[in-house]
């Protein structure tokens, strides 16, 4: 006798203790003591990975220029004019003098970067370098004594594990959420250059960015980087090999250099497999070589098909990428190569692929030596401010704004106008130069028609 149940034909004899249960039935007495002491010991294991991790995750609290302040201030009324716009993402703590793993597109844009602790410190932080080519960066606090996260391997992680994801989805700090390893090596999302992720179910939502996806020993398999919708239940994490490589060169030289081997591929196809006369999954087709590039000197040419890589087998693009970075620059790799439906060994000696100069950000100019907040004002006529409907007074406007100075930091922008300075109603660019010379400044800003303060500090 069988009986459906959601569209599915199930054997009666299956649904029979569930009817027994429901009809008060007592379960069977060693099963349910068993089974609470294993749900215990895995619900365990969830809180020690997040007792131990969590002291390495952070929250990263970010401002960036707002553009679109002025469609704001259309949409919810006057007055609501912002000067910068505001972020938060997450990191993780990966040396124990300050320095943070987190993703490039938390701290993209940003004048600022600040960072908050789980023990309630709130630090601000300097962008040492970033890699858009894995959306990775590393930012680096003033502190000691930091609880350093491990990192695993997420070559040896197996789909199917257990995963537990930290961070601050939506500004909620320290959130805990657990998944499985969903798979592993996934790209062709086209939203990096690289990318050869680990996928996981474990609940990622924006916020979560930057901070650590962990295996249940607390050691960090990945960055949670980005999510496929909402409430998919698919995210992606950079895998901590990559990831941590990228970091340590960073923190040494402040940018990354990956290993290349000078070729254009493509995947085999089951019709260019044919037409070649090889196995489908034969190896990745060379298209194209760079000419006086590594590949070019160890005679590989346009139709050849490699298919391994210092002796691990690459069946598509993704893999032989991620098997020739994995590999130093100045390091010489075996390749094997199958041309005209035979094999044959060459070595090459991988160069550094080149790579575009990555542009600094605003936050990065905060170092250059600058006079004063960084801001330039002229005092405007009284007919000029009658006409911005402001009280017929000579107040100072913003001519010109330092890149990365405090004002810049602050949202400030040439056209401004100043209606109050540390207090001081309707104030003359004299008593603004005043208020200034203890290197910081509480403003109040005319802006269109809308207002807003402002704090600068040198």
């Amino acid at each position: 006798m069988k009986s459906r149940f959601f569209g599915l034909v199930v054997p009666l004899a299956v649904l029979a203790p569930s009817i027994a249960l429901a009809q008060g039935a007592p379960p069977p007495a060693a099963a349910a003591p068993a089974a609470v002491a294993e749900a215990r010991k895995l619900s365990d294991a969830f809180v020690a990975v997040a007792e131990r991790v969590s002291p390495s995750v952070v929250q990263i609290d970010v401002t960036a220029r707002d553009d679109s302040s002025d469609q704001i201030s259309r949409l919810f009324g006057k007055n609501q004019d912002s000067p910068v716009a505001r972020g938060t993402g997450s990191g993780v703590v990966f040396t124990a003098d300050g320095a943070i793993l987190t993703n490039n597109h938390v701290i993209d844009h940003a004048l600022s970067i600040n960072v908050r602790f789980r023990d309630g410190r709130f630090l601000p932080a300097k962008l040492l370098g970033r890699d858009p080519a894995t959306d990775l960066a590393v930012i680096k606090v003033d502190a000691t004594g930091l609880t350093a996260a491990k990192f695993g391997d997420s070559d040896t992680a197996r789909v199917g594990e257990w995963t537990v994801a930290i961070g601050s989805p939506f500004g909620l700090g320290y959130t805990v959420t657990t998944g499985v390893l969903s798979a592993k090596g996934r790209g062709g999302l086209g939203m990096n250059q690289i990318e050869d992720y680990l996928q996981t179910d474990a609940s990622i939502n924006p916020g979560n960015s930057g901070g650590p996806l962990c295996d249940l020993d607390g050691r960090v398999l990945g960055i949670n980087t980005m999510i496929v919708g909402r409430g998919t239940g698919i995210g992606f994490a950079v895998p901590s090999n990559l990831a941590r490589r990228a970091a340590e060169q960073i923190l040494k030289t402040g940018r990354v250099q990956r290993a290349w081997i000078g070729v254009g591929i493509q995947d085999l196809t089951p019709e260019l497999a044919s037409a070649m006369k090889v196995d489908p999954r034969a190896g990745v087709l060379v298209n194209s070589i760079t000419d006086g590039g590594p590949a070019q000197k160890a005679n590989i040419k346009p139709g050849d098909i490699i298919a391994a890589v210092a002796g691990k087998k690459v069946v598509d693009g993704r893999e032989l990428v991620r098997e020739v970075i994995a590999h130093e620059v100045g390091q010489t790799v075996q390749l094997e190569i199958v041309r005209d439906g035979k094999k044959y060994g060459t070595s090459t000696l991988l160069t550094a692929r080149p790579e575009g100069q990555v542009p600094p950000l605003p936050v990065q100019q905060q170092g250059v030596p600058q006079a004063g907040l960084g801001l330039s004002v002229r005092d405007i006529t009284r007919e000029q401010a009658a006409q911005l409907g402001l009280n017929a007074k000579p107040l100072p406007i913003i001519t010109s704004i330092t890149p990365g100075s405090a004002a810049d930091r602050a949202g400030l922008k040439p056209g401004d106008v100043i209606v109050e300075a540390d207090g001081v109603q309707d104030p003359t660019s004299g008593q603004l130069a005043e208020a200034a010379k203890d290197g910081q400044l509480l403003v109040r800003v005319r802006r269109r028609e809308s207002s807003f303060y402002a704090a600068m500090k040198k």
